[in-house]
């Protein structure tokens, strides 16, 4: 006998999906732009001529989200 959570985990309605979705866009922005702010503040202490930190901070932070976002996306259990 088929467990009814594991149906409703199986279909999902769409605006479930697109509010999934919406926030995880969403966090992508703000993970990026907090890296971009403190690498900006770094910067702005160490006093150097070319934003080094802002590139590596959001680098880094841009590579993590999308880590995170193929992780949660690439799920079996929907």
């Amino acid at each position: 006998m088929e467990d009814p959570s594991s149906r409703k985990k199986q279909k999902q309605k769409p605006s479930n999906l697109l509010l999934r979705y919406a926030g995880l866009a969403f966090q992508m922005m703000a993970g990026i732009g907090v890296a971009l702010w403190l690498g900006y503040l770094l910067d702005q202490k160490v006093d150097m001529g070319f934003p080094l930190f802002m590139i590596i901070f959001s680098l880094l932070a841009l590579a993590l989200l999308l880590w995170q976002i193929v992780k949660d996306t690439s799920r079996h259990d929907r």
